[in-house]
């Protein structure tokens, strides 16, 4: 009998696929595992459907306790990840969205890598894209395709990423996040402020605590793009909502640790994005994509004074001009 792990499953109007988010979890080569569903109201059957599948005697047999939370109104991701981690039995957990699925050794590979990286509390690794559904022909690809030289360099710190993070959320691989709640409850938990992003927010007061992120080269995860996610908007758009969202919440908590005309910058590209939006323009066309590109780069001066000073030798070993 290994370390018990928890699979927290974290769940909003997700009826269509939580079924099959579960049979995966059930399905892992890992034991023992904890079970943790936790719905932020769902205006669907998503409720029922889970309660329905908890009740099968092999899923009572499978895992060593279960725990479904309901809340009587929408609360957002920040604190619905609260409620997963509050209700963990157990220091290692693993985040799962009620759209996608964990692949048969995720739990096992992830466990393996902690033993033999004891310092290590916060994993990262690879995720497979599908569109639409999990099946063959749907696998889009998978990220990161190689051993990431950046972000996750094995010579640097949670300071220099730390550094990295306050520039750009460098991390597109973020399902495949397994963590020790310790590490998580030392910063505070997640800022229940952000409720629509919670992730970026939390890879900042990690490495800013001296917590390094680790990341290990396995596939773990299945992540579904499709169109009923907030964020899954397509190529038919010049942006998405999380360049709006995700910038009011940089204005926060990175602008003011960054040279002024990154931050600077930034405020002119949600400008424009702002002014596109409100005149309809947010379509990937010819006219739309070319004016944006000339509003945001060629006519946006902070992008040219980041550019030299970007050149000068003292910024040659600072990682905000990296």
């Amino acid at each position: 009998m290994g370390t018990l792990v928890t699979v927290a499953v974290a769940t909003y109007n997700s009826a269509v696929f939580v079924e099959e988010t579960l049979e995966s979890i059930f399905n892992q080569s890992y034991r023992p595992i904890a079970l943790v569903v936790s719905d932020d109201c769902s205006k669907d059957s998503t409720v029922a459907i889970v309660q329905q599948w908890l009740l099968q005697e092999r899923v009572v047999q499978r895992f060593e306790s279960i725990q479904l939370i309901t809340v009587a109104e929408n609360t957002g991701i920040s604190a619905n990840s609260n409620r997963c981690i509050a209700a963990a039995p157990s220091d290692w957990i693993k985040f799962l969205a009620g759209d996608d699925i964990l692949l048969p050794n995720c739990i096992t590979d992830n466990m393996a890598f902690a033993q033999e990286n004891p310092k290590a509390k916060v994993i990262f690794s690879q995720v497979r894209l599908y569109q639409d559904h999990f099946n063959p022909e749907c696998y889009i690809k998978t990220l990161p395709l190689e051993f990431p030289n950046n972000l996750m360099h094995p010579d640097f710190t949670a300071q220099d990423q730390y550094k990295l993070l306050l520039v750009s959320d460098r991390i597109n691989y973020t399902p495949s996040y397994f963590f020790n709640k310790k590490a998580v409850l030392k910063v505070g938990g997640y800022d229940e402020a952000n409720r629509l992003i919670e992730d970026y927010p939390m890879w900042l007061q990690l490495t800013a605590s001296g917590e390094k992120l680790y990341y290990h080269h396995h596939e773990t995860v299945g992540y579904r793009i499709h169109q009923n996610a907030a964020n899954n908007v397509g190529d038919e758009v010049l942006f998405k909502p999380s360049v709006l969202n995700s910038y009011l919440i940089r204005k926060k908590i990175a602008h003011p640790f960054l040279p002024f005309e990154i931050g600077k910058s930034e405020q002119l590209v949600y400008g424009v994005s702002k002014f596109f939006q409100s005149l309809g323009w947010n379509k990937n066309k010819g006219f739309y994509r070319s004016l944006y590109r000339l509003s945001c780069f060629y006519l946006n001066p902070f992008y040219y004074i980041f550019s030299l000073k970007k050149r000068l030798p003292e910024n040659k070993t600072n990682f905000f001009y990296h």
